[in-house]
């Protein structure tokens, strides 16, 4: 059963209470792009092991979300992501968040699953949890918060329901290939890259 919560600019008191309580959370975020100095962040969606599923609002020109901030840089709560590289520089563009620890189901899934060059969450759900998402309302107008669809609101919720089952799953898979140890060193690598990502650094590993 789905507890959801739709709230306006930050995790109420009761829900970060509620997450700091559990060892791993999946994040999603939804923006108006992907350029994060361009395009602003619309929605920040989160998700614990109890399907408790909570959709913050990001109000136009906020700088601020002391709750949100709070969970994400608690060292004891692991932060599930799928591409966390982008999710991560628009928490911090945007918020000044440093997110930690993390957990990228697509970097998992990379290192894991060297079977398929299908490394979309899509993909990935569909494969390890039998579900398929619906992606109709991915490239959409998040920005008018107020008035999100429901069919949006569905797509945002799913987003993150299935993620931390995939997460497990990924895990019991890198470590029969050997590679959990390597997979967890790309994840401490991650705040590097999004640094220079906010930097507009590319190619710089290049020759």
């Amino acid at each position: 059963m789905i507890d959801f919560l739709a709230c306006d600019r930050d995790l109420p008191n009761d829900r970060l209470e509620q997450y700091l309580e559990e060892d791993a959370i999946a994040i999603d975020t939804e923006t108006m792009g992907l350029i994060p100095q361009r395009d602003r962040l619309c929605l920040v969606q989160l998700c614990d092991s109890q399907q408790r599923v909570t959709a913050i609002r990001i109000a136009k020109g906020q700088t601020e979300a002391p709750n949100l901030k709070k969970l994400m840089e608690s060292d004891r709560v692991l932060k599930v992501f799928h591409f966390a590289r982008f999710d991560l520089a628009q928490l911090q563009h945007t918020f000044g968040i440093q997110t930690r620890p993390i957990f990228c189901t697509k970097i998992a899934s990379k290192l894991a699953r060297t079977y398929t060059s299908q490394h979309g969450l899509k993909s990935l759900i569909q494969e390890l949890e039998s579900i398929e998402l619906d992606k109709t309302s991915q490239s959409s107008d998040w920005g008018n918060a107020a008035h999100l669809t429901e069919e949006q609101l569905r797509y945002a919720m799913n987003d993150v329901r299935y993620l931390l089952s995939a997460k497990d799953k990924l895990i019991a898979m890198l470590e029969r290939e050997g590679r959990d140890r390597i997979a967890q060193q790309c994840f401490e690598c991650l705040p590097v890259f999004v640094s220079l990502d906010l930097m507009q650094f590319k190619d710089i590993f290049e020759h």
